[in-house]
């Protein structure tokens, strides 16, 4: 999770981190690339993968 400025305030990229160069950053979100300029960066963090999905429950009939 990358944090970082936007116009009006605050946002997240919350995906994987798959390049770093010397300005920017990409995490790759569920539905694109985003290129994050580094001084734009407020903080970053690792975050867990999410838990499985439940398997719903079948019932007898």
């Amino acid at each position: 999770m990358v944090r970082y400025r936007i116009d009006d305030g605050l946002t997240d990229a919350l995906g994987y981190l798959v390049e770093t160069t010397e300005g920017f950053c990409t995490v790759r979100t569920r539905t694109a690339d985003v290129e994050i300029p580094l001084d734009m960066v407020m903080a970053a963090k690792e975050v867990p993968p999410p838990p499985p999905r439940r398997q719903g429950v079948r019932v007898a009939n």
